[in-house]
């Protein structure tokens, strides 16, 4: 890598959250040379974990801030026991991995040591014969997660495309290989056998749709067509759905092989009433279903694509009040959702390949990406919050599907300005929406004040008072704002001239319900007392008795 693409990769991975566990930064002359080693293990098996190619060890930037510092390390310099520091961790790294060193001149002075690691494959990476791994912040030991050890082990495994041996065409589901031969037919009337489908034997058809491999039952088999009587033949892999409603009912019912059907019972199981919205520049009512079918189904297809079922696990989908969650183990093979939200990303690999083709080819998912964003765009067009993905972690995917309003100005907004909006600005608006204004880059926030859509500080935004004009939320918008500082000033001397005296707990009450929404319990109190010290330092007030037990006057 030539400099300027090293001065590009630091600015890349310092924006990283500080949790990544495939990079970690270092300062100064941080590490001993054993535990530099047991650092390029344990990351390397932490890319894996992650589905990333590589993990960076950067020396010269400090951990907590990413701050640059200039590195003294001199990975070159160093010797153990009379060998070069190289040559002696590349001879105890198992299996041997070609990791990379480069020196990166970020500035004049500063330089920066960079690590480039490769992601363990099929093995996990061992260092002096240990294995660590990166968890958060720390450096601990892989064989406290039996999980991820199994996850590497099976890294370049398509666990989908293995072949049952003692399975039959008989241990299929034929009702579900009938409906698979249709939909089939469906997806390939431009091929140019598709005239021939109806004609194929199903061992044949079965071939063609890449469900067997050359007439033999495969895992992809079972799990989408299987007979409900041959899930053992996957054991101790799962493939279950379970339904839970957890709401002031409580109900549950798990749902077995063929996925390719029972998918379709899953969804009759979800309350899917009608939703009314009121906009305020239209006399009748905008009414949806709490739910778009075809978003459940994208979502039910997308956990039974990509679940890491070397974890043997079911798939499960809560049913709250407000809101589907969608739980599937392991992590997102290739990005993350917010990537694949524009629709296009196009991924360039998958956990379960075979099951993955299967299914594109019986019409179930697509593989360039889209799923997500034909997600996003339903709940945009049915003036819902969008899919969240935020509680998904390294271990599993979550989905929340939002069937109600989380701000109803927000719904409003799509609804009367839907033309004006475009999705990125509907993406943003849906954090604010959401109380994750914090997550907002400095361009985003820029974007959205250009077009005043939004008001207030870091990060506590909200929406703007142009916006509450236009859908009539000129109250809500007070809230969020507040008043004017003199307001509260004023309120303030008023109050003691009309008493003679205040204490702080008569300013707190007067005022605590008069500031702004968004402010917590602790910043209002806070705020109460900046304005106290702003009249006192002005001589407008005085304190005639303690801290503790104050007594506000009118300065003499």
């Amino acid at each position: 890598m030539i400099n300027k693409e090293l001065i590009e990769l630091v600015h890349e991975l310092r924006a990283l959250p500080k949790e990544t566990e495939w990079v970690e930064f270092k300062k100064g002359n941080a590490t001993t040379n054993e535990r530099l080693g047991f650092y390029i293990a344990g990351l390397s098996n932490a890319a894996c974990i992650a589905n990333k190619p590589y993990a960076y060890l950067l020396f010269g930037i400090e951990d907590d801030t990413h701050a640059v510092c200039n590195s003294t390390y001199k990975f070159n310099a160093r010797k153990e026991g009379g060998q070069e520091l190289e040559l002696w961790i590349r001879r105890l790294l198992n299996p041997s991995i070609s990791f990379q060193y480069y020196v990166c001149q970020y500035e004049e002075g500063i330089s920066i040591e960079v690590f480039k690691i490769p992601a363990a494959r099929s093995q996990p990476t061992s260092f002096k014969n240990k294995l660590k791994i990166r968890i958060g912040s720390n450096l601990t030991d892989l064989d406290k997660y039996p999980d991820y050890i199994r996850t590497i082990y099976n890294s370049e495994i398509d666990w989908s495309a293995a072949i049952i041996k003692e399975a039959t065409l008989k241990d299929l589901d034929p009702i579900a290989v009938k409906k698979a031969r249709e939909k089939f037919k469906e997806k390939s009337s431009s091929k140019s056998f598709y005239k021939d489908i109806d004609i194929w034997d199903d061992l044949t058809f079965l071939n063609k749709a890449k469900i067997t491999i050359d007439g033999q039952i495969t895992n992809t088999a079972i799990v989408l067509l299987g007979k409900p009587e041959s899930s053992h033949f996957i054991s101790p892999a799962v493939a279950q759905i379970t339904w839970k409603l957890d709401t002031e009912e409580k109900a549950y019912q798990h749902f077995e092989i063929p996925l390719f059907l029972t998918i379709n019972d899953v969804l009759q199981r979800i309350r899917n009433v009608k939703y009314k919205f009121f906009p305020d520049n239209q006399l009748i009512a905008t009414e949806v279903k709490k739910y778009d079918p075809e978003s459940i189904l994208e979502a039910l297809n997308n956990c039974i694509a990509h679940q890491d079922y070397s974890r043997f696990a079911r798939i499960v989908l809560t049913e709250k009040v407000n809101k589907l969650i969608f739980t599937s183990v392991g992590s997102f093979y290739e990005g993350d959702a917010e990537e694949y939200s524009f629709g296009d990303k196009t991924p360039k690999k998958y956990r379960n390949r075979w099951l993955a083709d299967a299914m594109v080819n019986l019409n179930m998912i697509d593989t360039l990406g889209y799923g997500i964003h034909k997600m996003y765009r339903s709940q945009r067009e049915r003036f819902f919050p969008l899919p969240d993905y935020r509680k998904s972690t390294s271990e599993e995917v979550v989905l929340e599907m939002y069937g109600h309003t989380i701000d109803e100005n927000y719904s409003k907004l799509l609804i009367e300005k839907k033309d004006d909006l475009d999705l990125t600005e509907v993406i943003l608006l849906d954090k604010v929406q959401k109380g994750r204004g914090g997550d907002l880059t400095a361009e985003a926030v820029k974007k959205l004040r250009k077009k005043k859509l939004i008001e207030g500080r870091k990060p506590n935004y909200f929406i703007s008072a142009k916006i509450a004009e236009i859908i009539n939320q000129k109250a809500a918008y007070t809230r969020n704002k507040g008043f004017d500082k003199t307001y509260y000033l004023d309120l303030i001397e008023k109050a003691i001239k009309e008493h003679g005296s205040v204490t702080r707990q008569d300013v707190n009450d007067l005022l605590l319900d008069k500031l702004p929404d968004w402010m917590s319990p602790q910043q209002r109190i806070t705020k109460i007392g900046h304005l106290l010290s702003e009249l006192r330092t002005a001589n407008k007030i005085m304190n005639q008795g303690s801290k503790k037990k104050s007594k506000w006057v009118i300065f003499q």
